[in-house]
C-alpha cells in the first residue's frame, strides 16, 4: 500500500459513515425547505422567518451540553439512532401536516426545533462513537470520510431542498428527509459498538463541570477552543452582510450571488477530498495552524474587494474559507479524540459544538457595525477577528505538534 493509499476503514465504521452522509443530507434539505415553506406556503414576511431560524438554532445552545452528558452515560450509538429517529418523526409530523393543509408557523417552528434536537445529539455523539471503532492511525482518515459526508450534504442539500419544493411540493420534500432519516437509524440499529467501561453515576452538574474543565484547563483544547470561537463570530459577521454588500458594491445578480457562496461548499469538498494525504505531508500542528491562517487569508480576499470589485476575488475568498477550515476541523477533531479519556469525549464533543452559540453574536455584529458605518467595515472588521483568532492557534503549543498524539485511556480512579 502506497503513503497516498488511505487506509481501509472497517465496515462496521462505514455504517456510521453511510447513516452519517444520510442524516447530513436529511438535516440540510429540511433546513432550505422549511423557510421556502413558511414563504411560499404560509405566506409569511422576513421578521418571521427570522423566529423560524431562531428556533432552527437554538437547540445548539440549549441541548448540546445535555447531549454530550448523555452519550458519555449511555450507549452513543442508541443516543444517535434516538436522535435520529426523533428527527424523523418529526419531519414525518410536518409532512401530514401539509397533506392535512393544517401546517401554521407555531407548528412548523416547533417541529423544526425538535428536529434539530435531533441533528445536536447526533452532532455530539458521532465523533465520540469514532474512535471506538477506528485505531489511531485511521482516525485522520475516518473524520476527514465523516466531515466530506457532511460537506457534500451541506453543499448540495439546500440546492436538493429547494429542486424538491419546486418540483414536487414541499410535503414530498420532507417526506424525502424523512426517508433519509430512517434510513440513518435503520443503518445505526444494525452498527456493533464496543462496550465502554460503566462510569459511577453523579450529579449532572459534576459531570459537566468535569467536561469544562478538562477543555478549559488543556494546554492544547483550550486554545482549539477560544480559535473556533472566534472564527465563528468573524465567518458569521461576513455572511451577514455579504449578500447585499455583492449586490451593491460587486453588481451581482441573484444567481451571481448564489454562484459566488456556492465556492464554500466547493472549498469544503476539496479540503475534505484531499485532508488525509494533507496530514500524511504536513506535521500535525501544521495543519491545525493552516485553517485559522486560510480563514485570515480568506478575509483578507474579502476585504480587497473594497478597492477591487470582481466577484472572482469573492469567490477566491470564499472557497479559502471553505478549504483551509474543514482542515482544521478534522486535524481538531483528530486531536479532541487523541488526548480526551474516552468516557469524556461526549461531554468533550458537546463543549466543541458550543462554539456555534457564536454565531448569533457575528450575526448581530453584523447587523449594528453594518447599519452604523456599511458593510466595507464589516469586512475590514471581519479580517482583524481572524488576524485575532490566527494569533490564538499560532501562539498555542498545538500548532508545534510533529504527530498526532497517542491515544489516552482512562485515568486511574482512587
Amino acid at each position: 500500500m502506497s503513503a497516498d493509499t488511505p487506509p481501509r476503514l472497517p465496515s462496521t465504521f462505514n455504517r456510521l459513515a453511510w447513516s452519517n452522509l444520510a442524516a447530513q443530507s436529511a438535516e440540510q434539505i429540511a433546513l432550505a425547505a422549511a423557510p421556502i415553506v413558511a414563504v411560499l406556503v404560509l405566506g409569511v414576511g422576513e421578521g418571521q422567518t427570522g423566529l423560524l431560524q431562531t428556533a432552527l438554532t437554538l437547540p445548539f445552545i440549549l441541548f448540546a451540553i445535555p447531549a454530550g452528558l448523555l452519550a458519555d452515560r449511555v450507549s452513543r450509538r442508541w443516543v444517535m439512532a434516538g436522535s435520529e429517529a426523533l428527527r424523523a418523526a418529526a419531519l414525518a409530523a410536518i409532512l401530514l401536516l401539509l397533506w392535512l393543509g393544517a401546517m401554521t408557523l407555531p407548528l412548523l417552528a416547533l417541529l423544526g426545533f425538535i428536529a434539530v434536537c435531533g441533528t445536536v445529539a447526533y452532532s455530539v455523539a458521532a465523533p465520540a462513537l469514532v474512535p471506538s471503532l477506528v485505531t489511531s492511525q485511521q482516525l485522520p482518515a475516518a473524520n476527514a470520510r465523516i466531515e466530506l459526508a457532511r460537506t457534500v450534504a451541506f453543499a448540495s442539500g439546500p440546492a436538493l431542498g429547494g429542486v424538491l419544493v419546486g418540483w414536487v411540493g414541499a410535503a414530498p420534500a420532507f417526506g424525502f428527509a424523512a426517508a433519509l432519516s430512517a434510513i440513518a437509524v435503520v443503518l445505526l440499529a444494525g452498527l456493533y459498538e464496543p462496550a465502554r467501561q460503566p462510569v459511577p453515576r453523579r450529579h449532572p452538574m459534576q459531570d459537566i463541570k468535569e467536561g469544562a474543565a478538562f477543555v478549559m484547563h488543556h494546554a492544547l483544547l483550550r486554545p482549539v477552543f477560544i480559535t473556533q470561537f472566534i472564527f465563528n463570530t468573524a465567518s458569521f459577521l461576513l455572511l451577514a452582510v455579504f449578500v447585499p454588500y455583492a449586490v451593491r458594491h460587486l453588481g451581482l445578480s441573484a444567481t451571481g450571488v448564489g454562484t459566488t457562496l456556492a465556492m464554500y461548499g466547493v472549498g469544503m469538498v476539496v479540503g475534505a477530498l484531499f485532508a488525509t494525504r494533507v496530514m500524511k505531508r504536513l506535521a500535525f500542528g501544521t495543519v491545525i495552524g493552516l485553517g485559522p491562517v486560510t480563514g485570515f487569508v480568506a478575509a483578507t480576499v474579502m476585504a480587497l474587494t473594497t478597492w477591487f470589485p470582481t466577484p472572482l476575488l469573492a469567490g477566491l475568498g470564499f472557497f479559502l474559507l471553505g478549504v483551509g477550515p474543514i482542515l482544521w476541523v478534522i486535524s481538531t477533531t483528530t486531536l479532541r479524540q487523541s488526548v480526551t479519556p474516552p468516557s469524556l469525549l461526549g461531554r468533550v464533543s458537546a463543549i466543541n459544538i458550543m462554539s456555534y452559540g457564536a454565531r448569533p453574536l457575528g450575526s448581530a455584529l453584523g447587523a449594528i457595525v453594518g447599519g452604523l458605518y456599511g458593510a466595507e467595515a464589516c469586512l475590514y472588521l471581519a479580517a482583524a477577528i481572524f488576524a485575532a483568532q490566527a494569533l490564538v492557534i499560532l501562539m498555542s503549543p498545538a500548532v508545534s505538534l510533529t504527530r498526532q498524539p497517542d491515544m489516552v485511556g482512562e485515568p486511574a480512579r482512587c
